[in-house]
Order: C-alpha cells, then sequence, then structure tokens
C-alpha cells in the first residue's frame, strides 16, 4: 500500500500519510518487509493496533509494518509454572482472557488494555500492581544487524517505568515477532490495588484468584476509561511521575492532600499524574480551539473530539505541561509515542534511558533460573 493514511493506524486518529505500509501475518513476511525497507535505505516502523501511537501531521517517509502474527503455544512446566508463548500480532486483552480462563496468573491485571502483544515490551506496560516486565521470559525479535531471529531475555529488554530498550538503542535494529510469558498456576496474593481492594468489598468477594481480579479491573476501566473503538484516545497520556523522598516532603508541605504511592524500599515514590492534572483545572476539560478535552472520568485521558491536527492534540498537551509545572514543579511525561522521531531509525548505540533516571530505583534484578535459562533455549532452537 502508498499514501496510507496514517490516522487509520492510531486510535487518536490523526496524523499524515506513509509513503508504505505492509501488513505482516508471519516471521517471513516480516524479515521480508524490513530487508525491503534496509535495502532501499528507508526508515521502518512496526507497530500494532497504534494505540499507543501518535503520527506526526508531516507523516512518514518510509514503510509502517502492522504485525499480524498470530500464534498461542502454553507450556506447563510442572504443577506450578507455565509458560505460553505469543505471536506479535495477537490481539493483548484477549490473551489475557485466554490465561485467565485456564487459571493462571501474571497478567490478570492488565485486562482490557488496548493493542498487541507485541507492543506490551516496548512500553513496557503496566497497570494496577502488575508490568510486563516481571513476567516475560523473552522476546522473539528478527535482528536488523544480523538479519536473523533472536532472542532477547527479560534483562535484555532493559526494562524500566514505561520504558524499555525498544524505544532507545533497539529501536530500527529489532522487530517484535513474539514474546514468552512466565506465568503461574496460583491465585494472586494481597496487598492489591486501592480501586481493586474497594471493588471486592463492594461486591462482598473473598475468594481472590485471576478471574476475580480480571472481572474487578474490567469493571474498573470501563467506568473511568472510553472505548477506543467509539472515541478517539491513546488511553492514560502522562506517566505518573517518579520524585525523591526530599521533593515529596516539599510537596506534601504545600499539597498535603497529594495523591502518590511509596515505591518498595521507600527511596521514591509514584505521584499521581491524574490528581496533579485535576487540581491544575484539567479536569472535565473542553478546548474549543484545539478540539481536545480530558475524559470526565480520568483526566489522565486526552480526548480527540474534533481536533483538525496532530499540532491540536500537542498544543492541548502542552497547556497541561506548562500548567502543573508551575503548580508543582514537575514535567509531566507523555506515554504515548510521537512518531516518527525527526532521526528515525535511532543510531544502534546508547544506554537506556531507565538507567539514567530515579524509575530504575523500582526495577528489580536477578539472574534467569536455571529452568528458565533451559525454557528459554527449549523455545530458541523449536524455533531455530
Amino acid at each position: 500500500m502508498q499514501n496510507v493514511p496514517l490516522k487509520d493506524y492510531s486510535t487518536m486518529r490523526l496524523g499524515g500519510t506513509a509513503r508504505y505500509a505492509v501488513e505482516v501475518a508471519s516471521r517471513d513476511e516480516l524479515k521480508q518487509s524490513v530487508d525491503f525497507a534496509t535495502s532501499q535505505n528507508m526508515p521502518w516502523i512496526i507497530i500494532g493496533t497504534g494505540s499507543n501511537v501518535i503520527w506526526r501531521d508531516e507523516g512518514f517517509d518510509g514503510l509502517l509494518i502492522v504485525n499480524k502474527i498470530s500464534g498461542y503455544e502454553v507450556n506447563e512446566r510442572d504443577e506450578e509454572n507455565v509458560y505460553i508463548t505469543v505471536g506479535g500480532g495477537e490481539n493483548w486483552d484477549s490473551v489475557v482472557a485466554r490465561s485467565v480462563e485456564s487459571g493462571l496468573s501474571g497478567i490478570e491485571a492488565l485486562s482490557l488494555i488496548p493493542g498487541t502483544a507485541g507492543a506490551t515490551p516496548v512500553q513496557n506496560v503496566g497497570a494496577y500492581g502488575q508490568e510486563i516486565g516481571n513476567v516475560l521470559l523473552s522476546a522473539e525479535v528478527y535482528d536488523t544487524q544480523t538479519g536473523k531471529f533472536t532472542f532477547l531475555s527479560k534483562y535484555d529488554c532493559k526494562f524500566g517505568y514505561r520504558d524499555s530498550i525498544f524505544k532507545h538503542e533497539g529501536r530500527g535494529r529489532y522487530a517484535i515477532a513474539a514474546i514468552t510469558l512466565h506465568l503461574l498456576k496460583t491465585n494472586p496474593e494481597p496487598p492489591f490495588y486501592q480501586a481493586v481492594e474497594r471493588y471486592f468489598a463492594e461486591n462482598n468477594i473473598t475468594e481472590i484468584n485471576p478471574a476475580a481480579i480480571r472481572d474487578a479491573v474490567i469493571t474498573i476501566r470501563s467506568g473511568k476509561l472510553p472505548d477506543v473503538a467509539k472515541v478517539a484516545n491513546n488511553g492514560s497520556f502522562f506517566a505518573n511521575p517518579i520524585v525523591d523522598e526530599g521533593k515529596l516532603v516539599q510537596l506534601q508541605a504545600d499539597f498535603p492532600d497529594i495523591a502518590f504511592w511509596k515505591l518498595e524500599g521507600g527511596l521514591a515514590a509514584k505521584l499521581s499524574a491524574a490528581w496533579m492534572i485535576e487540581k491544575a483545572g484539567f479536569k472535565d476539560a473542553h478546548d474549543t480551539v484545539t478540539g481536545m478535552a480530558t475524559w470526565a472520568t480520568q483526566p489522565l485521558v486526552l480526548v480527540n473530539e474534533s481536533a483538525k491536527s496532530t499540532d491540536d492534540l500537542l498544543n492541548f498537551k502542552q497547556m497541561i505541561v506548562d500548567k502543573v509545572q508551575t503548580m508543582f514543579g514537575i514535567t509531566l511525561v507523555q506515554e504515548p509515542e510521537l512518531l516518527p522521531l525527526k532521526d528515525e531509525p535511532l543510531p544502534l548505540s546508547g544506554v537506556s534511558q531507565a538507567t539514567d533516571d530515579l524509575a530504575s530505583i523500582i526495577e528489580q534484578s536477578r539472574p534467569l533460573t536455571p529452568e528458565e535459562e533451559a525454557l528459554s533455549k527449549e523455545i530458541e532452537d523449536k524455533a531455530l
């Protein structure tokens, strides 16, 4: 396909045109598409549904690759440990639903998140206390440096808060074909997020299993967030800022009711971006100039009501960022990626941003267990 409207590949429904676009349903098609772009010295970008993507008005003079690779394979190692390998193009919520139906725990709190399985490692998708980086065993990727498919462990992925290698030195080098997740045949254990605990109390739910968590999250998200199929949006637009203890104390002195969560170790805290945006006067805000708004029940969500361009969105976003910065001394960072980057793809070198900011405090690091090492090798041998 040529001269493709990019608004059709973003749930915000804005953007220019792509020079070329192709859907890939197999590893061979993925390799052929990336190799074609490389041979033409043409930048390429791979996406799922575009739920976390904002396209620039000037469009993309390159190849847009839409991941449609399917597959769902279960590997039961023992009575507790289960590994599932999922094609990068699989609908993410369908993956969560299937795992929950099997009584598996590990991703049930990530229910109703739009997008595809292959997109989840890029942003290190997380919600209600779970992150993809906590359960990912490996990502199968096409490596443009070697021209071969290979596997990256969870530690190779350099996960941070809404961050990974795929947003930095891995951009333009790796295309995700599939992911393997390590899930458990056990029930989730408390403590749970306050909203989830409240749901259990209000509905007299005492037997907590993956299905109960999924039901709670779906109910909570459905009540707060718009359906991307009906309302143009990218979900949560801003990441919750992470600050050190000193900044938190300073903010509490000025704003005693500020909403935050202490992180493990007590060295840092995650602030509620939604709370700050609401206090800045942007709850259920509707801007007639830009055609943008915040969702009535969740100010973190920016909604395209009648915007004519991505510049409209970015101008509205900047109003919020500037007001929050003035009030709290905090610069909000947007979650959806603004594409293409000014120089796409990025050079294949550098250090993940996660090692340079405070978010690295919350990362957990441990070597792969012998069982995980063996399984990773088994999956790799099977794919090759």
